[in-house]
């Protein structure tokens, strides 16, 4: 039997594992995918292209605001680098790599997607509290939520981890086998911007009705878990999964990571993933 340091963690060449875990729980880990060196790779470049964020030198589409608590501190701080994978070749190699690949074949089937250049593109974020920070935390929900009148779901998002997490520098909550329920959708998604009419009225791999509502901000949740990651973890999770982020306790620690999302439905026609992105703006 092959041995796991925790459960939900698998190692690359163990897709037997993880598949059956993910259909489960709608979550995964993989460890062991993104060696050492390649991750100081990715850590310095993307370091750079948000030191580049802040001094200017890069176009305006590679900042973001929309997720900002505080979207006056963009001016002097970067959380986000949009599209890092434009700019940082590690990023690029390590979200197109073919193990990674072979596995989201194995979630969404032969024909899904790298959202590359579309919307947000491929995103390094920088989760650290502080004074120079806009960002502390995000509230429960799922990622459908955020565009339940297109077609491109379903969707596994990922998350490659630069620092490990811990109740320190925070960490991921999740409702495991949430995303089997249909959950209904928002008023509004969650940057804000209002939900256009012909929305599906609730999303998730099953009809079955959520057992509760999902709460509006940072509640706990009956049978939510922490999952917490090692430096060079990626975390899988299903777009119809509850989840949020819990906010660091202490100021000092960093929690930076690259997430993006492969698609099994349909791409975006040219120019929607703009108009969506520019509205919720």
């Amino acid at each position: 039997m092959m041995w796991r340091p925790e459960p939900g963690v698998f190692a690359p060449d163990d897709l037997d594992g993880l598949i059956w875990f993910y259909d489960m729980h709608g979550y995964a880990t993989v460890r062991g995918l993104i060696e050492e060196d390649q991750l100081a790779l990715i850590e310095a470049e993307c370091v750079h292209a948000q030191n580049r964020v802040i001094a200017g030198e890069l176009d305006e589409r590679h900042g973001s605001t929309v997720f900002l608590d505080e979207a006056a501190k963009a001016e002097r701080f970067a959380n986000y680098v949009e599209y890092v994978n434009e700019v940082s070749p590690a990023v690029a190699s390590a979200v197109t790599d073919p193990t990674l690949a072979a596995i989201m074949v194995a979630l969404l089937g032969p024909d899904c997607w790298l959202r590359a250049h579309e919307q947000f593109g491929v995103v390094y974020q920088d989760a650290r509290p502080g004074r120079e920070s806009g960002y502390t935390r995000i509230g429960w929900h799922s990622d459908w939520q955020a565009s339940p009148s297109l077609d491109i779901w379903p969707s596994t998002a990922f998350t490659i981890h630069i620092d490990g997490t811990s109740p320190a520098n925070g960490f991921l909550r999740v409702v495991p086998g949430s995303h089997l329920w249909a959950t209904p959708a928002p008023y509004r998604n969650v940057n804000g911007a209002v939900v256009p009419d012909g929305a599906r009225a609730a999303g998730g791999r099953t009809t079955r009705t959520p057992p509760f509502a999902m709460p509006l901000s940072f509640e706990k949740v009956r049978g939510e878990v922490a999952v917490y990651a090692e430096p060079g973890d990626i975390i899988l999770h299903d777009a119809y999964l509850w989840h949020s982020a819990a906010r660091a306790t202490n100021d000092t620690q960093r929690r930076r990571h690259v997430r993006g999302g492969y698609f099994g439905g349909a791409r975006q026609p040219a120019g929607v993933a703009e108009f969506i992105k520019n509205a919720a703006r």
